[in-house]
């Protein structure tokens, strides 16, 4: 708690940040476009290698995906550039690049953030990949220009009758706490988006199935015999060796059903006398499929994510059910692209939470995409005693952690859920336990749903900090970071999900940040008598690339400051979305207040988006 007696206070808060970066030193436009092309490879369902006990192997992700060849290019351009509306114009343009390059460049299609995907005409190396989106990056018009990613699959491999199998949910080391939630909500009403390899049937689970979309846009890839369609059903994401290139995968493997465990995870139907209990049983599911064989693609992924929030997609019927909360157990590596990160904003923009898993490779998360964009909740693996599982990513942009089991002892550690049991085809429904962050993430897409259920005017923002302040200390070990701990789906919904009591005052007017510069944004608070709370509560939005450079005071109208947040040389994270609590109860509460934000660094900026009172 932060006191103030009229000269000093000290501030404690969570910020929200999720793209970790390192400053720059005198960076070339070449070394600019090497990192890009660095970062390019597949997007995979985030399931841990290991094999699951007692069922088929499941392919590993790429292990290095740098050396890939680039298909197409996603194309940002300015406002006022005339490509940003004309598909003429920007066919116009992608052939007048090819013709300087000496590539066959065309225009695909328009995505859903108004960005357009351009086609190589053929696979590129690294090289002549960079030449051409140097190009790009050389038009002023050209706000970004990012490879088109694939990414794949990430999961490791009441009276319901396989209920005991779920210690996820209820067992007091390591369980999320579930039962203790239901009592307050069950996800009815709620929407839940699940982007992953589509929906295979199961009786567990389709009462709470509403009608998806296949964005898969390769025939190859779909492996259903088409395109695009309105049939989210999984068909199989079964791969021959070598088939998807690069090597890729090293050996036969068979159908993951990635979709549906993950699916049956968050809301299974419960009570039914078989199967398994889903965390937000009375929720919809959408399945939105993106990946199939050989993975997914960043262009296919972020159409997915702007459609299942509600946004308009070019070609795409518009989706009666857009979803409260999206989950994204899928992910590849390389830093989070401009493309993927306009589509998610425009997703929370729209209201809904994002959900991604922090990836299977025992790494910093920050090196993962989507786990590293911002305004995503980053979830983390835990085991069945609570440490960090062994094939966990960590570090400073996981926001929390949540059970994604480990099998390599016993099946019996793993995350039970519904699946299928064919090889290659759908079969006969059957349940099997799977590992992985891939897991873990729809533990927290389920309880952000019994949030939305408890409080339908809840915001994103709210529902991430209200899991990471209500989280438990992990009981077991963690190395390099789990977030706020082990989340709590009790805690959770017995804590903040009601909206604030109290007169609240905001300053949304944006206040640019510039470098060395100090800057004040003010609230003019009236109609409070007498001294401030000694739990006054300020909710900070301040967009920045550098948070590390920042330093956040609170100035009350009698001038005593305190300081909320500090600067900090290890902190590159972006943005400060957060809420602070302070002791102001030794001031007068009328008059104007001020938040002052001093950037003491050169080579970032940002604004201050807006700032609240609440009294």
């Amino acid at each position: 708690m932060t006191r103030l007696n009229g000269s000093w206070w000290t501030g404690r808060g969570t910020a929200k940040g999720n793209t970790l970066k390192r400053r720059p030193l005198g960076i070339s436009l070449v070394a600019l476009t090497t990192a890009a092309l660095l970062g390019t490879g597949t997007a995979v369902a985030v399931a841990d290698p290991a094999a699951t006990v007692g069922s088929p192997t499941k392919a590993a992700v790429p292990a290095a995906t740098a050396d890939q060849p680039v298909e197409g290019l996603i194309v940002g351009y300015t406002s006022q550039a005339a490509e940003a509306k004309s598909d003429s114009a920007a066919t116009e343009d992608a052939k007048a690049k090819g013709g300087r390059t000496g590539e066959s460049l065309d225009f695909d299609r328009r995505l859903g953030t108004g960005a357009v995907l351009v086609d190589l005409g053929a696979e590129l190396g690294k090289k002549d990949a960079a030449d051409v989106m140097a190009a790009f990056r050389a038009d002023p018009d050209v706000a970004f220009v990012v490879p088109d990613k694939r990414m794949y699959a990430t999961a490791v491999t009441p009276n319901d009758a396989e209920y005991h199998r779920q210690w996820d949910l209820f067992e007091a080391t390591a369980g999320m706490n579930v039962p203790d939630a239901w009592g307050k909500a069950t996800g009815a009403g709620v929407k839940v988006a699940v982007i992953d390899t589509g929906y295979v049937s199961h009786s567990d689970l389709t009462a709470n199935v509403v009608a998806g979309y296949d964005f898969i846009s390769d025939p190859f890839m779909a492996n259903d015999g088409g395109g695009r369609d309105s049939n989210a059903s999984d068909p199989g994401d079964w791969m021959l060796r070598g088939e998807c290139g690069n090597n890729y995968p090293e050996y036969d493997t068979t159908s993951s059903w990635h979709g549906t465990h993950v699916a049956g995870t968050i809301a299974a139907t419960t009570d039914n006398s078989k199967g398994i209990a889903g965390i937000a049983y009375n929720a919809t599911v959408q399945p939105v499929r993106v990946l199939g064989k050989c993975g997914g693609t960043t262009a296919d992924i972020m159409d997915a994510i702007t459609w299942a929030s509600g946004g308009y997609v070019p070609g795409v019927p518009s989706n009666p059910n857009p979803a409260d909360v999206i989950n994204m157990s899928l992910g590849g590596s390389g830093a989070c692209d401009s493309g993927t990160q306009s589509a998610i904003n425009g997703a929370v923009n729209r209201g809904a939470s994002v959900v991604v898993a922090a990836g299977n490779s025992n790494a910093n998360a920050a090196n993962f995409n989507p786990a590293n964009c911002s305004n995503v909740i980053a979830v983390a693996a835990s085991d069945r005693e609570g440490n960090r599982a062994s094939y966990s990513n960590y570090g400073s942009i996981v926001d929390i952690t949540a059970p994604g089991g480990e099998t390599a002892a016993s099946s019996a550690n793993g995350i039970w859920s519904t699946l299928n049991s064919g090889t290659r085809s759908p079969m006969s429904e059957n349940y099997e336990a799977y590992q992985g962050t891939s897991m873990a993430a729809p533990h927290i897409a389920g309880l952000a749903a019994l949030m939305y259920e408890a409080n339908p005017s809840i915001t994103p923002a709210q529902v991430e900090s209200s899991i990471k302040s209500n989280a438990r200390p992990l009981p077991g070990y963690c190395s390099g970071g789990c977030g706020a701990g082990l989340a709590d789906a009790a805690a959770t919904l017995g804590g903040s999900t009601q909206p604030p009591t109290g007169t609240v005052f905001t300053n949304s007017t944006n206040v640019n940040i510039p470098d060395n510069t100090t800057v004040t944004s003010s609230i003019a608070v009236t109609g409070i008598s007498g001294n401030a709370p000694a739990s006054l509560k300020i909710d900070v939005d301040i967009k920045h690339t550098y948070r590390g450079d920042l330093k956040i005071e609170i100035v009350a109208p009698n001038g005593a400051a305190a300081v909320l947040k500090n600067t900090s040389t290890s902190d590159s994270a972006d943005n400060v979305i957060t809420t602070y609590t302070v002791d102001a109860s030794g001031v007068v509460a009328s008059g104007t207040w001020k938040l002052r934000v001093t950037d003491v660094y050169t080579g970032d900026t940002g604004y201050i988006d807006s700032w609240s009172l609440t009294f």
